[in-house]
C-alpha cells in the first residue's frame, strides 16, 4: 500500500454528525484541552525554527477578536478549532502573536512539518479561504452566515445552504517507458520542472481530463492512463488527482501560454545532482514530486 501524500490521512475525528448542535460545539470550545489554529489572510501561525511546527492557541488568546470560528475535529483527545482573523490589519495580527509565532504561507514550511500538524493547517486554511469568498448567496445575492460549526453558510434571505467546494484537478506524469515529460510553467520564476496538470471540466471524466490537458499543453497523445493517488491541496481549494500516462507520441508542441519549456528526462538525469540555478524538481510536499520519485524508483 502506498504511503499517504502530504496533507492527507489526517487522523482527526471530524464529528460531522454533531456540527449542527450549537450547544455541543460550544461545550467543545469551552473544554480546557481545546486548541485553536489562527489563520490570517491565508497564512498559518507557525514557529519556523529550528523545525517548523503549528502554533495552537487557547480560546482566551483570541477572545474578543472578530473572526469565524470553525470546528475541525478532535485530535489526541483535544478539540481542534480554527479561527479566521483576516479582519485584523497586519500590524495587529503580528503584534497579537509576536511571542508565539509568525504568520507564514503554509507552502513555504508544510513539507518540513509533522504531517498531522501540516494536514490540520491545510484543513484550516481551506475552510478559511472558502468563508472569505462566499459571504453572499449565489442564488439571490443576499448575505450568508456561518452555521454548522463553520462547515455551512446559510443565506439570510432565501435560506439556501452552501457547502465548501473543492476543485478537482488532474496532475500526471507522462512517460514513454524510459523517459518522462516535465515542463517549466510560464509563471515560475525559478528553473523548476514539474508534471503537467489542469482542472477537470464539466462533463469530463478524469481520464479524459488527463488526455486533454496533456495534449493541450504539450501536443502529446497518451494512453494507458493509470491512477496513482490524490492529495488535498488548499492553495487555494483543490484536490489533486494523480495519474501516470504512457505517451503514444513524443514530438512536443508547447502551449506558449502554459509552458516556457519542456523536455524528456531519464531516470539517471533526475537522480541528480543538479545545479539549482539551472534545474529543480517540485518541492517535497507536492504530489508532483511524489509522482516523479515513484516513477524513478520503479525503474
Amino acid at each position: 500500500m502506498k504511503s499517504p501524500n502530504f496533507y492527507a490521512a489526517l487522523q482527526l475525528d471530524r464529528a460531522s454528525e454533531k456540527r449542527r448542535d450549537e450547544g455541543w460545539v460550544a461545550s467543545q470550545l469551552a473544554r480546557a484541552e481545546s486548541r485553536i489554529l489562527p489563520v490570517w489572510r491565508a497564512q498559518s501561525l507557525v514557529i519556523e525554527q529550528p523545525e517548523p511546527h503549528a502554533v495552537f492557541v487557547t480560546a482566551t488568546e483570541v477572545n474578543g477578536f472578530d473572526g469565524i470560528s470553525i470546528y475541525l475535529g478532535e485530535f489526541g483527545g483535544a478539540p481542534i478549532f480554527a479561527i479566521d482573523l483576516s479582519s485584523l490589519d497586519e500590524s495587529s495580527a503580528a503584534a497579537q502573536f509576536a511571542d508565539r509565532g509568525k504568520f507564514v504561507d503554509l507552502r513555504t514550511v508544510g513539507g518540513l512539518m509533522d504531517r498531522q500538524e501540516g494536514g490540520m493547517l491545510a484543513y484550516a486554511r481551506a475552510l478559511a479561504h472558502w468563508h472569505g469568498r462566499h459571504g453572499f448567496c449565489g442564488v439571490c445575492g443576499a448575505a450568508t452566515v456561518s452555521i454548522a460549526a463553520g462547515h455551512v453558510r446559510k443565506c439570510t434571505a432565501c435560506g439556501t445552504e452552501h457547502f465548501p467546494r473543492t476543485d478537482p484537478a488532474v496532475i500526471m506524469l507522462v512517460h514513454d517507458g524510459d523517459r518522462c515529460l516535465l515542463g517549466h510553467h510560464v509563471r515560475w520564476q525559478i528553473p523548476m520542472y514539474s508534471t503537467l496538470a489542469g482542472f477537470v471540466e464539466p462533463g469530463e471524466s478524469l481520464e479524459d481530463a488527463v488526455a486533454r490537458e496533456i495534449f493541450e499543453e504539450s501536443g502529446i497523445r497518451v494512453d494507458e492512463v493509470q491512477y496513482h493517488s490524490s492529495q488535498p491541496w488548499p492553495f487555494p481549494a483543490s484536490i489533486m488527482l494523480g495519474f501516470y500516462a504512457r505517451a503514444r507520441t513524443t514530438a512536443l508542441t508547447l502551449d506558449p501560454e502554459e509552458l516556457q519549456n519542456a523536455g524528456w528526462f531519464t531516470r539517471d538525469f533526475l537522480r541528480g545532482p543538479h545545479d539549482p540555478d539551472k534545474f529543480r524538481l517540485p518541492r517535497a510536499d507536492s504530489i508532483a514530486r511524489r509522482l516523479i520519485n515513484d516513477w524513478i524508483d520503479a525503474g
